[in-house]
């Protein structure tokens, strides 16, 4: 998926570059590579629940301090 960015009359090359870089960041591709860098094993059944019961603690929290 290559992203493409033509040159409008008039623009300097400075401006091309930083709208060519907005679209990079707006496509998150950059994300996606770096989080596809490394070998990245698949979360065990135990590690998945303890993550499930410690994101619905602190949702749990938040939503209590929410009326202080």
């Amino acid at each position: 998926m290559a992203i493409k960015v033509l040159r409008n009359p008039k623009e300097s090359v400075d401006r091309l570059i930083a709208r060519f870089n907005k679209k990079v960041q707006s496509s998150r591709i950059l994300v996606q590579l770096k989080a596809r860098r490394y070998f990245k094993r698949d979360p065990r059944k135990r590690e998945v629940r303890a993550s499930a019961i410690m994101r619905q603690h602190y949702r749990s929290q938040r939503d209590k301090m929410k009326y202080y």
